[in-house]
């Protein structure tokens, strides 16, 4: 049963199933077909036998024994023995019961033949047509008949000279012969044809079955343990195995592809989380430490601790929202509430925002004025974005420049420019926007202190929601220059 695994050799053993009932139900019809084919010729061929010895041997005709030409009959009978050894003459009366039988004696078993079959052949009708055997075989018999001339005074036929075409020594004869060489030769080609046909069904399904064949290797890789599951994409192609290959690969790299995002997300997750460690680890223990000098008699009464003690808590609550805004902008996948708004008129006002809030903040808008640019978004989001931006710049840029915020469109974008004079960005941290990674890594810090992460992480995530991205420009005093880019058509799906 091992040979029967292969789909390819199922299917021959199938074919050959079918082409061999299909074989002996052709050749029983064809049998049938053949055999009829010969009885008609050989009732056609002999029809007039029986007309021909009525009217060249009248003695025939005489129904009474008595009278009847007993030398005649035998030289009749002799004459068809050695013409045609298979024909029985019989001598029928007006009622069709056989009055004589032209060869020996005790032969006729059955006595009455019917005429209604006999009138329709002399009547003309199609052939073959198969009458009653008066040997008593059981089987309906070919025959030729012809009625006697009619006599006068006779009001019915005078009767019928019967001859049986096929009798018993020509059926002999042709089992005789059906049974040796003809079946030989049937068995012959019959072998050699199954031999041919599976030998062209096993090339042909195996052509055919080859795409399944590299469709189960495909699946079994890629179902067994991790290794190099790597698909070529096959061609495309009409054919129904081809194309369910093609699907089974497309599927495969969507899975990869799935597979590599949900990888990345986890990764992502692992290093936000490391960071946010990072980042609240120490405000926790410097808070933790004021918090135990507040507690000792000598510095109870000490206002620059408490100061220190709220701004580490401020810190500490910046870090927390920036958290929680970082997590739901990572769980949503497009811009909820969007409106048209002026995006020229936020910049303004988030810069002047920082001109009021803080002492020593030194932002400025810088370039020329670029005119109304009106943006289909979230405008508390893009808010936040660049006020982080602003934010990293001002507490990192030093305080040797202001911190310069520019604003222009470029085709369907709207481009946000913020410039800062400081040490400028870690080159990882660079690499990073530039591959449109996420910008979590905690490893990477400025000289001024943490590189506000979490800020940044928020603006490249907001930046994504509106159709742009936050990438890093080349900084003309070698400080940051933070490029904000927002789509001003519809916001697509992050």
């Amino acid at each position: 049963m091992t040979l029967l695994r292969s789909l390819a050799a199922r299917l021959t053993v199938t074919l050959l199933v079918l082409l061999i009932g299909f074989g002996l139900l052709v050749a029983t019809l064809s049998r049938q077909l053949i055999r009829q084919d010969q009885d008609e010729t050989l009732q056609r061929l002999s029809s007039g036998l029986a007309r021909h010895i009525v009217e060249h041997w009248p003695e025939v005709a005489v129904t009474d024994l008595v009278a009847a030409d007993t030398e005649a009959r035998k030289a009749l009978l002799s004459m068809l023995m050695t013409v045609n050894p298979g024909v029985q003459v019989y001598v029928l009366d007006a009622d069709g019961r056989v009055a004589a039988y032209i060869g020996p004696p005790g032969m006729v078993q059955q006595d009455q033949v019917d005429l209604a079959t006999v009138r329709r052949f002399l009547a003309g009708a199609d052939l073959p047509l198969r009458g009653v055997d008066p040997m008593g075989s059981g089987k309906l018999r070919l025959f030729s008949a012809a009625m006697f001339p009619p006599r006068s005074g006779d009001t019915r036929p005078p009767g019928y000279l019967y001859i049986v075409l096929d009798g018993a020594s020509r059926e002999q004869a042709a089992a005789q012969l059906g049974s040796g060489r003809a079946w030989r030769v049937a068995l012959v080609a019959i072998s050699v044809g199954l031999a041919a046909t599976a030998l062209i069904g096993l090339i042909a399904f195996g052509v055919m079955t080859l795409p399944l064949s590299r469709l189960a290797a495909r699946m079994r890789v890629y179902s067994g343990p991790a290794g190099d599951r790597r698909l070529d994409r096959p061609r495309a192609t009409s054919d129904e195995v081809r194309t369910i290959e093609t699907a089974f690969t497309e599927m495969t790299h969507r899975i990869e592809s799935q597979v590599e995002r949900e990888r990345a997300q986890t990764a992502e997750h692992r290093e936000t989380m490391a960071g946010v460690a990072h980042d609240l680890r120490t405000p926790l223990t410097a808070l933790h430490g004021l918090l135990e000098s507040l507690a000792s008699p000598s510095g109870a009464s000490e206002p620059r601790i408490l100061t220190i003690a709220l701004a580490q808590s401020d810190k500490l609550r910046r870090l927390c929202q920036q958290l929680f805004e970082l997590a739901a902008l990572q769980a949503s996948e497009r811009v909820t509430g969007a409106e048209l708004f002026r995006l020229d008129e936020l910049v303004t006002d988030t810069v002047k925002k920082f001109e009021f809030g803080r002492e020593g903040a030194k932002v400025e808008v810088s370039g020329a004025a670029p005119g109304r640019i009106e943006l289909l978004g979230d405008l508390q989001l893009v808010e936040r974005a660049l006020t982080n931006l602003i934010d990293n710049a001002v507490r990192h840029g030093g305080q040797s420049a202001p911190v310069k915020v520019s604003l222009h469109r470029a085709g369907e974008v709207a481009e946000i420019v913020v410039e800062d004079a400081g040490a400028g960005l870690p080159e990882d941290l660079r690499e990073r926007l530039e591959r449109d990674q996420s910008v979590r890594d905690p490893p990477g810090r400025r000289g001024g202190g943490g590189i506000g992460g979490l800020g940044l992480a928020i603006a490249q995530r907001v930046a994504a929601l509106h159709g742009g991205s936050l990438r890093a420009l080349p900084g003309s005093a070698g400080g940051a220059r933070m490029c904000l880019t927002l789509s001003l058509t519809p916001p697509a799906r992050a």
